[in-house]
């Protein structure tokens, strides 16, 4: 580490007198030499002892140090850099200060935010059950006529966006007036009515897209939204105005069939903020469980009340013997910086254990079970820790469990949960987890799908995607709703037999000889790839891009998900370091937090990192 005899005296000491009187732009250029330098596990290791130095500190040392290094990279506009790091820092200020170097957690830390550290082993937790497995399976389908219903994900609605503000900006989303060369007429890249790729979505696309279902599935019987109502110009968004996003969001969806939601990590302020009970912090999440127990009771009645406990409800379906199960994704997510805890904990807020107390009333009551959530655990946004004993109730629960229905990657995907990951076969498939498309346009064509299933096992027998053009030119008189694919059309003749029959099941068998299938055949596996980001700009995925992707098909959990960490200090724009340019193909627009990209990309070098530190020299030659 390069960290000066001078300044690294005052961070191990822990001087505040003597810290507040080093400039912070010199602090910033010493934490912006060590970052650079850092290029192995180790390196971080000695890294975060300079970090928790700087947290010791106190919140405003820390926040205006690592602003400055923010504006030092070059990774946002100066007013994201302040606004982002305002409101995420003290959370990251505070797991600093409570870590311990070297333990599970700072492994985790360094492995997420900068990408040098492997994943750490999987902490041994076994959950507790009250009863053993039984023998059952899931049962076989009815044949009977099926009932529909709309699944929706990730609409996030910008409340800004205005007709003629550029397209090309330099904040992470566009198509806002936020200076004047951005407002309408002054720009050569007005954005039409209702979107652009490179922008959220307009009140207009939400109000489209909902009358498209009303009419394309008149007789759905309820509709399933898993998360994300605010827009990504996260560095400004705050309490007041989720608020009133998500009340906005709620008296829209007012006039879908009857709406089971769950909270997206876009929902919380900071965004991804939701502290388990145990980590108490005047950044409390309640205010939000509070609204959405509000703001659900129309659809959930005395249900409804669970919310408040830790984001999460249990309710009935009244057409059929259907339970939902509604979880809070974001206490497994490691982008919820609350999560990095001394200790990390195995329960955050006891939901495990509630779900476990759920799925086994609904298991003697012989009712099935749907599971939604925002982050499907299988992700690499997962953590594995949570991930693992998830999976364990997902196992112990299948022959209850009929699927799981989840967003936040705002691309059409699935994930397979098996009982042995290290030999997947069809015969040891258990669950399928559907991830759908979202409506906002950042990763393509807005989107919803229409699920059949069977009207007394909700087995899922089909999915059919929906989409707007936003490509074709008539597409800003009005969007023009069509169907763009049939899993069963597309796939069913992928297996041996051919599954073709409207009232059979997609199980997690058909799916696994699915992605047999896409191992064999290229040309079927390229459609999938298509349809993921519903046609637009589709990447190349072949050699290793194929085996990771159908790796991550079979990974309902995510210690297998054959995700790798690359460390690199790729600045730009965008989340995750993605630069916003047309033909992007980004994966990555909902993790949201604008800390980790800068952090994560500043641990190692490549190709930019002489550009960044002239950028350096030059500011402090100034």
């Amino acid at each position: 580490m390069r960290l000066s005899p001078a300044l690294y005296v005052l961070v191990a000491a822990g001087s505040l007198t003597q810290a507040a009187a080093v400039d912070k732009r010199d602090l910033a250029s010493e934490i912006w030499a060590d970052i650079e330098s850092a290029a192995s596990c180790t390196a971080c290791e000695a890294l975060l002892v300079v970090l928790k130095g700087l947290a010791a500190f106190g919140n405003t040392i820390f926040v205006d140090t690592i602003t400055e290094v923010c504006k030092l990279s070059g990774a946002d506009d100066p007013d994201v850099c302040e606004g982002a790091v305002a409101l995420e820092g003290p959370i990251l200020a505070q797991d600093l200060r409570g870590m311990t170097v070297g333990s599970h957690t700072s492994t985790l830390f360094c492995n997420t935010f900068f990408g040098l550290c492997p994943f750490p082993a999987v902490t041994p937790y076994s959950v507790t059950f009250p009863s053993p497995k039984p023998a059952t399976t899931r049962p076989a389908v009815s044949g009977q006529p099926p009932l529909t219903f709309v699944h929706i994900s990730d609409i996030h609605v910008d409340q800004f966006y205005e007709t003629g503000a550029s397209y090309n900006c330099t904040k992470p989303i566009c198509c806002r007036p936020y200076t004047a060369a951005d407002a309408p007429g002054n720009n050569g890249y007005p954005a039409g009515p209702y979107g652009n790729t490179a922008c959220d979505a307009p009140v207009s696309l939400e109000d489209s897209m909902f009358a498209a279902i009303n009419s394309i599935a008149p007789n759905a019987a309820f509709t399933i939204f898993t998360g994300d109502i605010v827009d990504h110009a996260v560095w400004l968004v705050n309490e007041t105005q989720v608020t009133a996003d998500i009340q906005d969001a709620y008296s829209h969806m007012a006039s879908l069939p009857h709406v089971y939601t769950t909270a997206g990590n876009h929902e919380a302020s900071p965004v991804n903020a939701f502290n388990p009970a145990a980590v108490k912090t005047s950044l409390d999440i309640q205010w939000l469980y509070n609204l959405l127990a509000t703001d659900n009771q129309p659809y959930l009645g005395s249900d409804a009340q669970e919310i408040q406990n830790f984001g999460a409800y249990s309710t009935k379906f009244a057409g059929g013997n259907l339970r939902i199960i509604s979880i809070n994704s974001n206490l497994y997510y490691k982008e919820n910086y609350w999560l990095y805890e001394k200790t990390m904990e195995s329960d955050p807020s006891g939901q495990l254990a509630w779900l476990v107390s759920e799925l086994d009333a609904a298991e003697q009551a012989g009712e099935n079970v749907y599971i939604i959530g925002h982050m499907a655990m299988g992700l690499d946004d997962a953590l594995h820790d949570g991930s693992n004993y998830f999976n364990q109730i997902v196992d112990r629960y299948s022959a209850t469990i009929a699927a799981l229905f989840f967003g936040h990657t705002h691309v059409d995907q699935f994930e397979i949960a098996y009982t042995d990951y290290t030999n997947p076969s069809f015969s040891n498939a258990l669950e399928v987890s559907y991830l759908a498309p979202s409506m906002t346009p950042t990763s393509g064509p807005p989107a919803f799908q229409v699920v059949s299933v069977d009207p007394v096992t909700f087995g899922v027998l089909d999915i059919t995607t929906y989409i707007a053009n936003i490509s074709d030119p008539s597409y800003q008189n009005g969007p023009t709703w069509v169907e763009y694919y049939s899993a069963k059309q597309a796939y069913g003749p992928l297996v041996d037999p051919p599954l073709t029959d409207p009232t059979a099941e997609l199980t997690p068998a058909f799916w696994h000889n699915v992605t047999v299938a896409f191992e064999n055949d290229d040309t079927a596996f390229q459609s999938y790839i298509a349809h993921k980001s519903r046609g637009w700009n589709v990447p190349s995925c072949t050699g290793d891009c194929k085996t990771s992707e159908i790796c991550g098909m079979r990974a309902a959990e995510a210690q297998y998900n054959c995700a790798t960490v690359t460390p690199g200090i790729n600045f730009r724009k965008r989340d995750e370091g993605l630069e916003r340019l047309p033909g992007v193909v980004e994966e990555r627009v909902c993790d949201g937090a604008r800390l980790r990209p800068l952090l994560s990309k500043l641990a190692a070098r490549d190709g930019l990192l002489e550009e960044m530190l002239e950028k350096v020299q030059v500011k402090y030659r100034e």
